[in-house]
């Protein structure tokens, strides 16, 4: 995996500072979203790489999925990545686009993980929490695990805020048998 992300991450900046100078981070966003997923598609992933599927083929069946969502600037970055072999890293190129997109709109990705589904009321007033102790916007993705019997785990970066039960019982034996 770090091998797949360390040939995206040239792809990804340079995407990203085309995409600035032109001032379509957006669009940007849009298209390597549509590209990344329709690759991931198993009747597509399984002509990547195929030795009798010739590029310039593999080329026409993703310009025709994608159709007119997909740039000109998009399709010139579709045929590079065919033809440097490079198409099964875009997963990993539109993830390092994103992060950097993110970075330059200060925007924090939080990964919010929650016993129960959240009322829109709650992941507002968190999101708002979260905003004011960051002091910078905070886009949520929010998941259900019920495996933390209540409250939530929020990720954001590298800092980790547990306030789960399972949580606090994992805090709790560690303390008891030290």
């Amino acid at each position: 995996m770090a091998e797949a992300i360390t040939i995206a991450r040239p792809y990804a900046e340079a995407i990203f500072k085309l995409a600035q100078g032109h001032g379509s981070l957006s669009s940007w966003s849009e298209m390597l979203g549509l590209v990344s997923s329709v690759i991931q598609e198993s009747q597509v992933s399984a002509l990547i790489g195929n030795p009798q599927i010739p590029s310039v083929k593999l080329r026409e069946i993703i310009f025709s999925i994608c159709g007119k969502k997909l740039g000109e600037d998009g399709r010139r970055l579709i045929s590079l990545l065919i033809e440097n072999g490079r198409l099964l890293v875009l997963p990993q190129i539109s993830e390092l686009y994103e992060q950097l997109k993110a970075q330059h709109e200060s925007v924090l990705e939080a990964k919010i993980v929650s016993a129960f589904p959240l009322e829109s009321y709650q992941l507002e007033k968190l999101v708002s929490v979260l905003e004011i102790k960051f002091r910078r916007k905070v886009k949520a993705q929010v998941s259900v695990d019920s495996g933390l019997i209540g409250g939530v785990k929020i990720e954001i970066g590298d800092q980790v805020i547990d306030s789960s039960v399972s949580g606090k019982l994992e805090a709790m034996a560690a303390a008891l048998k030290s």
